[in-house]
């Protein structure tokens, strides 16, 4: 809530004088007429940057802290109704997520793009500070388990024993592990032995999520990217050439990341009302990690396709089948190739989804340690983390220009000066291989 308030602060003019001071007279050079918006803007985005990214660490620490406990808190105030009820919690928790995405992109981004950042951002402000209300009004009722201490300090110690790293002290480690009993109630000796077994039996299967990471977050990057140089046909407007207003209204940029959403908010209510109980009558539910292997043959799909498309797309370019289209504030050259034809990769890519995170976040809750859940639930968002890093710096790697296996001649942000589908068939290749590995896993995981 505080670093989110921090973003509508430096909307306005008076908050960011109060934030960030003056901008430094340096900024403000000789500047001709012609170019003097272009000169006094450009500092404009710089001087505050220090204060902007401080905002977005204090934004990073608070979504990871609320990720890593938030899920297996909900889950903790169900489990008591069963394994079937935990499942369905899972479900309509993604579900409820991806709610609050549609209003992110769909409400949020229009008026951010056509009527004032600052109104946009005062609507997440207040938001949250609703949520944070009902959360602490809710409190007395919640099923709550009182703190044991940190088990991941434990969890290294052992693993230092069980490598033998004398070199980094594991004879002191050996000599210190009664005094980790730091807290009433934490884990006996025998308990974070068998604590730490699990933990060697679910680290193979959550980096095996790495390569499915860099898939899925491609939806956000090239994705997005080949979306914005495919033709957006006109259905805001009556008539007009152009895909990008209608009346005075600037098609949000953002608006080409629902179509993610809007597939799994119309499959998870499929899923837990009618495909799910079906599988359960006739026994042939799989389980979780049989269904996330199933998923990342759907991820394999979906950026097959999106490799077939982008090839596709490229011929169109290089025959001069394109036209000039404006979204947001931003010009492009797009091939006249309709955008609907991102819909398969889109489709297959939210199903992947409903059957790995769902899923894998079911797998993770059941599996971890009474004391560790939280540890384990936020090991899994860090790995997705890991994956969208991988992902863009491979991305990064191959469109150097110079040596770039995508043969991009400058930033590949303009995409049709590069050999995006490459990139897609690369991923394709390793997640392919991870396929293959975690569809061994599931069958040998006990």
């Amino acid at each position: 809530l505080l670093a989110a308030c921090l973003l509508p602060t430096t909307a306005s003019l008076d908050g960011r004088l109060s934030l960030c001071g003056q901008m430094p007279s340096y900024s403000i050079q000789n500047c001709s007429v012609d170019h003097s918006k272009t000169c006094l803007g450009h500092p404009q985005y710089q001087y505050c940057a220090p204060v902007v990214y401080s905002g977005l660490l204090v934004l990073a620490l608070g979504v990871s802290s609320a990720r890593a406990n938030l899920t297996s808190f909900g889950a903790d105030q169900v489990t008591d109704r069963g394994e079937d009820t935990t499942r369905r919690f899972f479900n309509w928790f993604y579900w409820s997520i991806n709610i609050g995405a549609v209003f992110a992109l769909l409400v949020v981004a229009f008026i951010q793009q056509n009527i004032s950042f600052l109104v946009g951002y005062l609507i997440p402000v207040a938001c949250l500070g609703l949520a944070l209300l009902i959360f602490l009004l809710a409190t007395p009722t919640f099923v709550t388990k009182p703190p044991t201490g940190s088990q991941v300090s434990v969890m290294i110690k052992l693993a230092l024993q069980s490598c033998g790293c004398t070199w980094l002290g594991g004879n002191r480690v050996r000599e210190s592990f009664p005094s980790s009993r730091a807290q009433p109630g934490a884990p006996s000796h025998e308990e974070d032995l068998a604590n730490f077994r699990v933990m060697t039996k679910i680290l193979p299967v959550m980096l095996t999520f790495i390569p499915y990471w860099m898939v899925y977050f491609q939806m956000q990057s090239t994705y997005y990217l080949q979306g914005l140089h495919l033709r957006i046909p006109s259905i805001f407007q009556h008539g007009q050439a152009h895909a990008s207003t209608t009346q005075n209204y600037m098609f949000p940029d953002a608006w080409l990341l629902l179509a993610n959403v809007v597939v799994l908010l119309a499959l998870v209510p499929l899923k837990d009302r009618v495909i799910d109980p079906f599988l359960v009558r006739w026994k042939l539910l799989p389980s979780a990690l049989k269904r996330m292997a199933l998923g990342m043959l759907f991820g394999l799909a979906s950026i097959l396709t999106a490799g077939v498309l982008e090839r596709e797309r490229l011929q169109y370019v290089h025959h001069n089948q394109t036209v000039s289209q404006h979204i947001g504030k931003d010009s492009y050259v797009a091939a006249s190739l309709p955008i609907w034809w991102q819909i398969p990769q889109y489709l297959l890519i939210g199903i992947s989804e409903l059957f790995v995170s769902i899923p894998g976040l079911e797998f993770a809750y059941s599996e971890a340690p009474k004391s560790m859940k939280g540890v384990i639930m936020g090991l899994f968002f860090f790995i997705s983390g890991v994956g969208s890093l991988l992902g863009s710096g491979l991305l990064t790697l191959l469109s150097l220009p110079s040596h770039g296996w995508m043969h991009c001649p400058e930033d590949y942000g303009n995409i049709n000066n590069c050999h995006m589908d490459y990139y897609f068939f690369l991923l394709a290749g390793i997640q392919l291989v991870t396929c293959l590995l975690f569809a061994w896993i599931s069958v040998h995981y006990e």
